[in-house]
C-alpha cells in the first residue's frame, strides 16, 4: 500500500538478477553537429524543443540516425549512466527472447498451447490458449490492468511476491483468438513459458547470453523479480540505460542482425513488426510491439512514457524516458520528428 504508484526508480525496491555486459562496448557515433529542431509543433502550437521535452517530465531523450547520435539530453539529475525502469518496454524484450527460444528449439512454435509449459492452467480451461495468443494479446484473459488499484491483477503482479501462485488463479473471460485486449498478464504468462523452456537457466541469464553481451551493451541491466531467487517480472521490469535501450531499437532496425551476426531470426522481427489481422489481432499491435502507422514504424512502450521508437524508412531511432507520460501523444511527436529527418 506504501508503493501505490509506479515510479522509474522502482527497480530499487525489488529483488533482481543482473545481465552482465561485455568488456567491449558498441558505441553510436557522435554526430559532428547536433541535428534537432529549435522548435516543435504540437497541437497546432510551436514550442521550444528542449522546453517541450523538459515540461513533459522527460529525463532522457536520444535521437539516432544511421548509427549517429544526433541528440542526447538528460534532465532532473539523470545522466547517460542513470538506470531507468523500462516498464512495459520489457514486453518487447520478452518477445525478442521468445523468438530466440524458438530459434534455439527450446520452444517448438507460437502455435503450441501454453499448457505444455504451464500444465497447472489446464484446470482453469487454458488448453486452447496458444503462445501466439499471448503475443497478440488475444488470449481472452480476465485481467484488470491498473497499477493504482491494489486489488487489480496487474498491481498484485507488480508488487506481489509470488507470481507462481498468482498465475494459478487466472481465468479466461472469452475464447482465445476472438478479440484484442492489452493486459500484462499475457506477457507474464509468456515469461512462465520461457522460464520453463529454459529449465535450469534464468530468463536474465538468457537475456545476457542472447542480447546483452553480444550487442556490446555499455552497462549491465537488471530484471526485477517477484521475490529473492524468484521469477522475472517479464511484463514490466527490465532496468537499463538510455543508450542500451536504443541498441535494442538498432537490433530490430537491422532485422535482428548485429554487425554481421544474426542474433534474432529476421523472420521473427518481420512477424513482430508487420500489421496482421488474424485470430482477433489488431493492425496496431503485433508480438508485443506497437505499430503506430502503415509506414513500417514500430515502438516498444511503457507506462510513464518510456519509448523505443524505430522508423526503418528513415533509419531512425528515438528513445524517450520519463518520470511521467506528460500531456502528450508521443506517437505523434515521434512521427513528426520522423518527417524532419
Amino acid at each position: 500500500m506504501y508503493y501505490n504508484t509506479a515510479n522509474i526508480t522502482d527497480y530499487k525496491i525489488f529483488p533482481s538478477r543482473t545481465a552482465k555486459n561485455s568488456i567491449e562496448h558498441f558505441n553510436f557515433l557522435k554526430a559532428k553537429q547536433t541535428k534537432v529542431p529549435k522548435n516543435i509543433q504540437y497541437a497546432n502550437q510551436d514550442y521550444p524543443f528542449e522546453d517541450f521535452l523538459k515540461e513533459q517530465h522527460t529525463v532522457a531523450f536520444l535521437v539516432i540516425q544511421r548509427d549517429s547520435l544526433l541528440y542526447e539530453q538528460y534532465w532532473d539529475g539523470y545522466t547517460d549512466s542513470s538506470m531507468i525502469a523500462s516498464f512495459s518496454m520489457a514486453k518487447s524484450i520478452t518477445s525478442i527472447l521468445i523468438g530466440c527460444a524458438i530459434e534455439d528449439k527450446l520452444i517448438e512454435s507460437v502455435e503450441e498451447p501454453i499448457t505444455r509449459y504451464i500444465p497447472e492452467l489446464k484446470a482453469n480451461g487454458f488448453d486452447d490458449v496458444k503462445i501466439k495468443h499471448l503475443l497478440q494479446m488475444t488470449s481472452g484473459l480476465d485481467f484488470r490492468e491498473g497499477y493504482i488499484n491494489p486489488f487489480g491483477e496487474v498491481a498484485s503482479f507488480y508488487y506481489g511476491t509470488n507470481l507462481t501462485k498468482a498465475i494459478g488463479k487466472l481465468k479466461l473471460k472469452r475464447k482465445p483468438g476472438e478479440a484484442f485486449e492489452y493486459v500484462s498478464g499475457n506477457t507474464q504468462l509468456l515469461g512462465f513459458v520461457l522460464d520453463r523452456a529454459l529449465k535450469d537457466r534464468s530468463i536474465t541469464n538468457y537475456l545476457e547470453e542472447k542480447l546483452w553481451k553480444p550487442m556490446g551493451m555499455e552497462y549491465p541491466a537488471t530484471w526485477s523479480l517477484d521475490r529473492k531467487n524468484g521469477i522475472e517480472k517479464t511484463f514490466c521490469c527490465v532496468n537499463a540505460r538510455a543508450r542500451d535501450f536504443a541498441k535494442l531499437g538498432r537490433l530490430y532496425l537491422n532485422k535482428g542482425n548485429w554487425n554481421g551476426k544474426q542474433l534474432v531470426p529476421a523472420k521473427w522481427v518481420t512477424e513482430s513488426t508487420k500489421a496482421e489481422i488474424k485470430e482477433g489481432s489488431v493492425p496496431y499491435y503485433q508480438y508485443q510491439w506497437w505499430l503506430p502507422s502503415n509506414n513500417g514504424e514500430f515502438i516498444a512502450q511503457g507506462i510513464l512514457g518510456q519509448f523505443i521508437y524505430v522508423n526503418p524508412q528513415k533509419d531512425l531511432i528515438i528513445v524517450r524516458l520519463g518520470k511521467k507520460q506528460g500531456k502528450v501523444d508521443w506517437w505523434k511527436v515521434f512521427s513528426s520528428l520522423g518527417q524532419i529527418y
